[in-house]
């Protein structure tokens, strides 16, 4: 009787095996995690760096308005997601690069470092964002900070949506960390 190769333990030409199939897969949505990350910053960006609202009346010395360039926080909000967004796009050839070479490691690696530190980068915008935003719909009366949304409802709109769909990116980082630390590991 005639053993084949197959047989034998051996895998033939052309057959990928399970766990080149996994990592490919993985490889596969980390690339359209990647994009749907890029487009919730980009979103975040736009949407708090267009928030603005002047109210209908004004004194003869002051116009109420409230533009986001006015808080410093925001700003940085704004900066933060844009470099986020930036280097999303240009991950995406990397990531590219990981569905044809599933067994790619070193670039892996290079790919959770960078990961990591723009997930720490847009966690810090979101977050000094999202104090402002509940300042500014709960206000602090022990400090005397009223509320502003009750005037300026448009802006507070946007922002808030802004600061979601941030914090939206946010997980999808956790997840696209996780999943190349998966990829990574040797089981």
């Amino acid at each position: 009787m005639k053993v084949s190769s197959v047989e034998a333990g051996e895998v033939p030409k052309g057959v990928v095996s399970p766990s080149k199939r996994v990592k490919r897969l993985m490889s596969v949505i980390d690339f359209i995690l990647r994009i749907v990350a890029a487009i919730s910053t980009l979103g975040s960006a736009l949407s708090m760096g267009t928030a603005r609202e002047t109210l209908p009346f004004r004194t003869q010395f002051v116009k109420f308005r409230a533009v986001f360039e006015d808080l410093p926080t925001f700003m940085f909000f704004v900066m933060s997601n844009s470099i986020v967004c930036a280097y999303l796009v240009l991950s995406l050839a990397l990531s590219f690069f990981h569905i044809l070479r599933s067994t790619a490691v070193k670039s892996r690696i290079l790919m959770v470092l960078l990961d990591t530190i723009m997930y720490g980068l847009l966690t810090a915008g979101a977050a000094a964002a999202a104090a402002i935003v509940f300042l500014a719909h709960r206000g602090n009366p022990s400090a005397n900070w009223f509320p502003i949304c009750q005037q300026y409802n448009y802006f507070c709109k946007r922002i808030s949506g802004s600061v979601i769909g941030s914090f939206f990116a946010v997980v999808l980082f956790m997840i696209l960390i996780l999943m190349s630390s998966i990829s990574i590991s040797k089981h």
